[in-house]
């Protein structure tokens, strides 16, 4: 949801290419480009430090200042350098209060299931369709004392009102197992034992 941490001044880009793109990031900005209901395109700038902080979170909601024209915009590509992991540019999506957007939400484990088991998650995001000024940041499933077999489906998490699953119901999100090195370790030591007993068997006859 936009408030004052999300408000951006952004400012109209005219120059363009590789070398303009590098000069805009050496002067500490993002070249990004907004688009969306039927509007041409618009190229802009935005400060790198403060988007940085912003897209620390997912589905971030930009409230930009362009040259005194406030638009709401969601962050729907961020590219980086794959080396140095800098943000190159930003695609950006024009939005309205009210409307609804289809996002994928990361997901978040929550407590500890049975011994001697773990939490697989299958899938990192789930599909919502929701208000885009109240895209939820995440959304939680508790494990706690789950056993072994127990599955979490999409059709299974709580969703935030004004969210509904985009996603086909019976997608799974969450397995909980046991660690393939425990279930070979445990299947080891029962072939040693049985061997073992085999063997005690033998001698006594």
């Amino acid at each position: 949801m936009a408030d004052e941490s999300n408000k951006v001044a952004a400012e109209l880009r005219e120059s363009f290419g590789k070398g303009a793109a590098r000069k805009i990031r050496a002067a500490g900005k993002i070249p990004a480009v907004i688009y969306g209901h039927g509007t041409d395109p618009v190229h802009i700038t935005v400060p790198a430090h403060q988007v940085g902080l912003l897209l620390r979170k997912a589905n971030a909601v930009l409230d930009l200042d362009i040259a005194g024209k406030a638009e709401l915009a969601l962050v729907k590509d961020v590219q980086k350098d794959p080396v140095s992991q800098i943000i190159e540019h930003l695609d950006l999506i024009l939005i309205r209060r009210g409307e609804k957007v289809t996002v994928e939400v990361p997901v978040h484990v929550e407590g500890e299931p049975y011994s001697g088991t773990i939490a697989m998650l299958e899938v990192s995001t789930i599909r919502l369709e929701t208000e885009a000024t109240h895209i939820p940041e995440r959304i939680v499933i508790d494990v706690t004392d789950a056993p072994e077999g127990t599955q979490y489906l999409a059709k299974d998490f709580d969703l935030p009102q004004g969210s509904t699953l985009a996603e086909d119901e019976e997608l799974l999100i969450v397995n909980i197992a046991v660690p393939a090195s425990a279930r070979a370790e445990d299947e080891e030591t029962a072939a040693a034992e049985a061997a073992a007993d085999a063997e005690a068997a033998g001698s006594a006859e």
